[in-house]
């Protein structure tokens, strides 16, 4: 059996062929931010408590030297608790090439989630852990909920987001977790134990060359741990599978895409609904 080091170190001896990035620049505009309606809105901070400004926020820093981005809803209320929404970007690819590939921001800005987009560091335990302190320091400047952190990735984003659900350091930070194309095995993912029963969306093409079929192997895994049956499933929204009998709170839903293991699935609003609403999927 692998380490929990040497699995996310062979999982990258493949990895890149590196991501083409996006031909776009880091001085250009941010998508645009949408309003969100606030009228039912639930959850409060001290009126002056959290100094961080309204809109796009670029070239912050963590403590470990990782840059990130924050995008808020364009009429941001720092005084309402909004779910965070943390992006983990493939390998070579910045915040900025990030927010491009999955197209968050003016989707999540409208549902009222603060979005963060991560640089991309080299995969190791510690990396993850290190890019699980990013929410933790947004959370200081912006209102943020952070019982509410939903958090995805591509590739080796997949793999930071998966991993941090399962790291012994970093396993109580997400309330939920969406990765895609990750480069994780079930074989791998037997290693650890399993956490307790939290809403699992994976996604994975059927065509990726690179990890293949390892995205059904996860999500056997995480059915496994939120004690669903693992032999029935059920077509949901998306083109998605969810498997039955989860327990409170394990919603969990295997998405197979037909795409090329580089390209990002088209489930934005599928994801941003099961991070809201994951009962629905059950």
């Amino acid at each position: 059996m692998v380490s929990k080091a040497q699995f996310i170190v062979s999982a990258l001896a493949f990895f890149f062929i590196q991501l083409i990035l996006t031909a776009c620049s880091e001085s250009e505009q941010p998508p645009q931010l949408e309003a969100f309606t606030y009228a039912n809105a639930t959850g409060h901070c001290a009126t002056g408590s959290r100094l961080g400004l309204a809109g796009a926020t670029d070239g912050k820093v963590s403590t470990d030297g990782i840059r990130y981005m924050v995008r808020t809803p364009s009429n941001y209320d720092a005084t309402f608790a909004h779910p965070l929404l943390m992006v983990y970007a493939p390998a070579g690819h910045s915040g900025w090439a990030s927010e491009r590939l999955t197209g968050f921001t003016t989707a999540a800005t409208g549902a009222g989630f603060v979005v963060v987009y991560a640089d991309h560091r080299q995969l190791n335990i510690a990396a993850i852990e290190q890019l699980g302190t990013i929410p933790g320091l947004v959370a200081k400047e912006w209102c943020v909920d952070e019982h509410r952190l939903y958090v995805t990735g591509h590739s080796d984003g997949g793999t930071a987001s998966l991993m941090l659900a399962v790291l012994e350091k970093t396993k109580k930070i997400p309330a939920s977790i969406a990765p895609s194309a990750a480069g994780v095995t079930g074989k791998d993912l037997n290693a650890f134990q399993c956490p307790v029963p939290i809403p699992v969306m994976i996604m994975h093409s059927k065509n990726d060359s690179l990890f293949p079929g390892w995205g059904a192997q996860t999500s056997a895994w995480w059915a496994g741990c939120n004690r669903c049956d693992v032999t029935k499933t059920k077509s949901v929204e998306g083109g998605c599978r969810a498997y039955q009998g989860c327990a409170a709170g394990g919603a969990t839903l295997y998405c197979e895409g037909t795409g090329s293991h580089r390209d990002w699935p088209n489930l934005n609003r599928v994801m941003l609904e099961f991070f809201a609403h994951p009962e629905k999927f059950q």
